[in-house]
């Protein structure tokens, strides 16, 4: 492999790897823009590229890997001089980076809901008995399982607008996609419902633009600290740490939501089974400065609730091309 160094670009020069899709070049040129405004001069240029889990879309992230894969050949582009960053959905990055590697800006937080999407139907209370909902996230699938068992759940993988295009032609009565995504591509007038806490719960840092560099990289990690919002990294810090102590992964439907009230933070946090709905729940609250202890503790409740047992069952097998 070779030595980034051997790549160096051009003075004033910064180098963004991003995945093809809409919602990831839009959230990359979002944070180019940050950084064109926070240091004027400063040249900043996309690198698009295609993931093993963007190309491979008849089977389940569970089947095929995990949400890793998103991110791998972004770190690989990074490792041999091509770029010199990556940005992602927060709630795609695995718990732990791979070594060698920073996150040094966690941008504010945009609306970490879920979307109920429908052209026929308002609420996914209005949906009537055996209707087809569609979703590849498990965490969406224990909810849902949990609040209507009648419905009929198919999976749905592409990006927002293959998703909706889908929708569009009738395979399903209703999708769930995250409000964040349909937000930033302009498509807020699809949103019928918000699926919001305390009922429903998201994905741990969902609606939250990561920043990934080369931990050694000093002077791309100093462009990003203007962009870093520290409310923000608490409360995905304080998601993350549940998640990462119950060895949670897009195997297990693990839902997470933390809010800030002046120096109190406060931490729900949900393990459910895709399988048939059963669900445990845990929330604590700590001081802003204990984020990380927030996480572990309330993992600990839900283990003792039973946790363990549900993530058990919930590895989702490779069974090959989605039911459909």
């Amino acid at each position: 492999m070779s030595n980034p160094e051997s790549r160096v670009p051009a003075p004033g020069l910064l180098r963004i790897a991003t995945r093809k899709s809409p919602l990831a070049l839009w959230q990359s040129e979002h944070v180019a823009d940050r950084l064109r405004r926070a240091h004027p001069g400063l040249v900043v240029e996309l690198v698009p590229m295609s993931t093993r889990g963007d190309e491979v879309l008849d089977r389940s992230l569970a089947a095929i890997g995990g949400k890793g894969l998103f991110l791998k050949e972004l770190e690989l582009a990074m490792l041999r001089g091509e770029a010199d960053c990556a940005v992602h959905s927060l709630k795609d990055v695995p718990m732990e980076l791979e070594p060698g590697f920073a996150m040094p800006a966690i941008l504010a937080r945009a609306d970490h809901a879920d979307a109920f999407v429908s052209n026929r139907y308002d609420s996914l209370d209005a949906l009537p008995e055996g209707a087809v909902v569609g979703t590849s996230s498990l965490r969406r699938q224990a909810q849902l399982r949990a609040r209507r068992p009648d419905l009929v759940l198919r999976d749905l993988r592409g990006n927002v607008n293959t998703r909706l295009a889908r929708l569009d032609a009738g395979d399903y009565d209703a999708i769930v996609l995250a409000c964040a995504g349909l937000q930033r591509l302009g498509l807020d007038g699809r949103i019928r419902a918000r699926l919001d806490a305390p009922a429903w719960l998201p994905a741990p840092a969902q609606g939250a633009i990561a920043v990934e560099c080369r931990d050694r990289d000093a002077a791309t990690i100093a462009l990003f600290a203007p962009l870093d919002d520290a409310d923000t990294r608490l409360r995905v810090t304080a998601e993350r740490a549940m998640n990462r102590a119950l060895h949670g992964s897009c195997h297990v439907p693990v839902a997470a939501f933390a809010m800030l009230d002046g120096a109190r933070l406060h931490l729900q946090g949900l393990v459910g089974s895709a399988h048939d709905g059963r669900a445990v729940r845990a929330e604590a609250t700590c001081g802003r400065e204990m984020p990380e202890q927030l996480g572990e503790q309330v993992a600990r409740e839900l283990l003792a609730q039973g946790a363990g047992e549900i993530i058990a069952g919930s590895s989702e097998p490779d069974t090959g091309p989605f039911r459909s």
